[in-house]
Formats: C-alpha cells, structure tokens, sequence
C-alpha cells in the first residue's frame, strides 16, 4: 500500500511540495483527533482520587473544545491543499494527453483504439481526479491515527502496546494478500469498461446501420453482453474481497479482545490500576478503528493504480519523432516530391516505390480503384504516417526533418467525410487562423459560398453546431471546412474525394468554393468524378500501390488503358443515369 501512495505522489509532479504540506496537517489533525481520549483518561483519574474540581473540568473541556477547533481547521487545509492539487494535476494530464494525441502517428487511431483513449478520458481521468489526493488524505490519516494509537499504548504499558502491534503486523500481512488480489480484480475491471466504452461507441455510431437492416435484437445483445459483463466484473470484484475483510474484521475484533483480557489479567495481578482498566476500555473501543477503516478504503487504491497503469500506456505509445530543425525554403523546386517511396499498415505493404514530382502551383490528380494507395499518399505528405522506404520532400526538405508545426502549417486538407466540433460556426472556421479578425472570417466564409446560409440561421455565425456537424447537411458542412482551409491560407492542399458523397444541389456551391480555395495554391486531389480532374496537369492511375499510368487527361485517353476504362465507365454510368 505505501508503495500505490509513494506511486500516486510521484503521480503528482510539481505538486509534490502541497501534498507533503498537507500531510503535517494531516498528522496533526490524526493527533488530534485521538487527544479527548487521553483527556477522558485523565479526568477519571481525578475522578477516582477525588481530586476533581470545577476548574479542573472547565480545564478540560476548553481543551477538548480546542482540539476540536484546531482538527477542523487542519482537515479544512489538509482538503484544500490536496484536493486543489488532484483538480490541477489531472487539468495538465489532460492537457498533456491531448498533445501526445497529436504526435501519435494515425495508426494507433485505426487499431481500435478509440475506446481505449475515450475510457482513460471519462473514466480512469476522473476516478483519480476524484479520488487520488482526497485517498491519499484520508490513508494518510489513518496511518498516523494509528501509529498515534500504538504509541500511546506502549507508553501506557509496554505489554498491551506490544499485543496491539502485532495484532496490527497480522493485519498489514492479511491485507497484502487483499491489494494483491484487488490489484489483479481492478486492472479487469477497468479493462471490461473500456470494452464497453468501446462497445457503446460502436452501437451509437452504427445506429443508422442497425436499425435499416433491422440488427436491433443482434446489435443490443452484443452491447448488452458488455453490460452483463460489466455487472458480473463488479460483483466478482466485491466477492474476491469479502473473504478477505471477514478475516480482518475477525483479526480486529480479536485483538481488541485480547488488549482488554490483558489488561483485567494484569489488573488482578495488581499491575494495573482500576481506574487504568477503566480508561483503557474507552481506548480500546478505538484501538484498531483507523487501521480497519484504512484497509477498507485501500481497494479505491488499487482501482487507482489499474487507473495509472492505463494513463501510462497510452503516454507510453511512442510519438512521431517531431526533431526535425529545418525551416522550409522559399521557391525551392519542386513544390513536392516523391522519391521512391514504400509503405505499409503493419504487415501490409500499400505502397511499393511510389516516385512523384509536383511542382509550384500545378495541380496533380490521384484515380484508381479503391484500396489502391491514393489516400495513403496523401497522408504520408502532412506525416499522418511515416515511409517505411524512400523520402517525401517539400521544396527539397524531407517532412521528417521539418518541425510539424511548420510542415502543417503550409497544408490544408479537405476530407470527404467532414468533422465540425461542438461549438460555433465562426469557431469552426476560426480554427483555420485562431489569430484571424472577423472580417477575415466573413471574407472566408463568402468564398467558400456559406456566408449567406449561415447568415439565415437563427444565431448566424453564433449558431452552435452538434458534435461532427450532425446539425448541418453534408454540403454545408463541407463548405464550412473549405472556409477553414481558405482562412488557412496554406500553399499546399489536399483534396481527398472531396465532393464525392455531395449531392448535385451542393455540387456547385462547392466546385465553386474548392475554386476559391485552390487559387494560386499547389494541389493534390483524389477524386472519381471526371469534371474535377480533366483539368489536372498530370493524372497518376494509382493500383496495387504503384503508378502504373501517367500523363494529361487526353494523352491518357489516346493511350488506352486503365485511365481510359475508368473514363468510359464513368461516362457510360452517367449516359445510363440520364435515361
């Protein structure tokens, strides 16, 4: 148990320094609160030698009432300094957490880790944000309560402080083999709440699917198997413990036997005065009160420890190496480059000696079929992901030696499926440029062609938009999300099948508002549809992880091949879809 608590100040950083102060109030505090005791011993005493007066209990009781004062004045700052530094401790973890979240490369975001990063947010963060210092405060006491207990046992008689001590050693051993069991029962409990976290995820974000195909009852049972599952964990967890303090109860209870035998056998050997016996049965209703309570808070310990164990798996994930130290040069050709570039997810290889040049100002177009490696190149330029082989440049520079913070700053992206956060609309499109003056916003907005539909809503740019954007359309949000990248104002942008999923009545809007964006800027852009990448300078045909064909929409078209399959496809499904 000393070893979780050392781990938990350790935990605390720099705030160390509060937690050891608050420690001495709460071993004042734990001293006394066990000081009416000995005043009650103290006064039979008198009692029982006459020697008891009026001034004598006035004495007294100003001095209990004083020792009262003075304990709650002591728990109030042992409080304040512990539970002030758990709020502010787990503020910066969380701070901390969001910044190791975006050095991570995205692979650890595809392996299934959601729920596992949404579980040590809502529930590990909070249970040692509740609980770690305000435990530690009350363990704390405890311990020193107790430790007061024994030692004014041994002063009061060497023989029943002795008994109490190893009545108390009996109790740490017992309890050992409880944390160690509880260790093991907590790191399955918070494994199981990830598990539905995850499961809860799952059935809320496919509930669209479920309820069209009607997996209602196959859906619900799965979630409710986590939720079972949960339940049994919980219960299993009280049951692995009840054993265990039914025998610290039985130790406790028994120790306190023996104190009081010892003490009626030494009294009627003459070694121990009535009025001692007397006092010691006031004591000995408390003698083990602290250490019991101590034992039977420490589980909320050892749910903490599985709690940190999973905070540090997800800090210990290793982050995209950010040591690069080299700033981009000014009208270095080319824009971006290619040179034989490999990659792969785990095993899988993706891509296989993938060369490209882009220069300034051009526009390069991604085609092929699906699971071919278009969008994977896309994200190894702004370092979603690391090559495996070969180097991405950007006038010159390998990505990996740029700072990410300059490497993203000079790329926009325009994704098919787009996310807005829960907040405002002009917040939204802040996050381009934080820095950005109203007017720019509104100017952004206008040539991204949604200034007027945001302007008709109740709250205009106020108006607060549901996690993901649920309250606006696809094509709304998606000229939201070009007016970002216009306030960005990045030289290179990334357009990933960005109006694939529009519908015709947006088309327009945002064929017109990707013009406004893409003025002036390099571009590369993953696309189906033809009117977005006849224009492009050059077309590559991604399949397999290769290039396999290369040139401008027309000299593709006279060489035959899979860029001419692709366009007669699409022309003959749209002469198909207008009769």
């Amino acid at each position: 148990m000393i070893a979780l608590m050392k781990r938990i100040i350790d935990f605390s950083g720099k705030y160390k320094g509060r937690i050891y102060a608050a420690l001495v109030f709460s071993f004042l505090k734990s001293l006394l609160s066990k000081a009416p005791i000995g005043f009650a011993i103290y006064a039979l005493v008198h009692f029982y030698d006459g020697s008891a007066t009026n001034a004598l209990a006035l004495q007294i009781g100003v001095a209990m009432a004083a020792c009262v004062i003075l304990q709650i004045i002591f728990q109030h700052l042992d409080y304040k300094l512990q539970s002030s530094a758990g709020f502010l401790i787990m503020a910066e973890k969380r701070m901390a957490l969001g910044a190791h979240l975006r050095r991570l490369s995205m692979g650890y975001f595809t392996e299934g880790n959601i729920g596992k990063i949404s579980s040590v947010l809502a529930s590990d963060m909070t249970f040692v944000e509740n609980n770690s210092m305000t435990v530690l405060a009350d363990l704390m006491s405890y311990i020193f309560a107790q430790a007061i207990m024994i030692a004014f046992l041994l002063a009061f008689n060497l023989w029943l402080g002795l008994a109490a001590a190893i009545v108390c050693l009996i109790a740490v051993l017992v309890a050992r083999g409880m944390n160690k069991q509880a260790l093991v029962d907590s790191a399955d409990r918070q494994e199981q709440s990830e598990s539905l976290t995850e499961a809860v995820l799952d059935h809320i974000e496919g509930i669209g699917i479920i309820k069209t195909y009607n997996l209602l009852g196959e859906k619900s049972r799965e979630l409710t198997d986590n939720f079972e599952a949960t339940c049994t964990g919980n219960i299993r967890f009280e049951k692995h413990l009840i054993p265990w303090q039914v025998w610290l109860n039985i130790i406790f209870s028994l120790g306190s036997a023996v104190v009081i035998a010892l003490a009626v056998a030494f009294h009627a050997s003459a070694l121990m005065t009535a009025v001692a016996v007397v006092g010691l049965l006031l004591f000995s209703l408390d003698v083990f009160g602290p250490i019991k309570t101590l034992y039977g808070q420490s589980v909320r310990l050892t749910i903490m420890n599985s709690c940190l164990d999973r905070m540090e798996e997800v800090f210990a994930e290793p982050e995209l190496p950010d040591t690069g130290a080299n700033m981009l040069r000014e009208n270095a050709a080319p824009e971006v480059e290619f040179d034989d570039v490999s990659f792969a997810y785990g095993e899988k290889e993706v891509l296989s000696g993938v060369s490209l040049t882009l220069p300034k100002n051009r526009m390069i177009a991604l085609v092929g079929p699906s699971g071919g490696g278009k969008s994977t190149i896309t994200s190894l330029l702004p370092r979603f992901w690391d090559v495996k082989r070969g180097a991405v440049r950007i006038r010159g520079v390998d990505v990996r030696e740029i700072p990410l913070k300059e490497l993203l700053a000079n790329i926009s992206m325009v994704f098919q499926r787009v996310y807005l956060f829960q907040d405002t609309i002009y917040n939204n499109i802040a996050m381009g440029r934080p820095e950005a003056t109203e007017d720019e916003v509104f100017e952004a907005a206008k040539k991204a062609r949604c200034y007027d539909f945001i302007q008709a809503l109740p709250e205009g740019f106020q108006t607060m938009v549901g996690e993901g954007g649920e309250t606006l359309s696809g094509g709304e949000k998606q000229r939201i999300s070009i007016a970002r990248c216009i306030l960005k104002d990045a030289p290179i942008i990334i357009l990933d099948e960005a109006t694939a999923s529009v519908d015709a009545d947006n088309e327009s809007y945002i064929q017109s508002a990707i013009s406004e964006l893409c003025r002036g800027k390099t571009l590369i852009v993953v696309a189906h549809r033809l009117n977005t990448i006849r224009h492009a300078d050059e077309i590559l045909v991604v399949a397999d992880g290769k290039i396999t064909e290369r040139g401008t929409h027309d000299a593709l078209l006279q060489r035959g091949g899979v860029y001419r399959n692709f366009v007669t496809t699409r022309e003959n499904a749209r002469g198909w879809s207008r009769k």
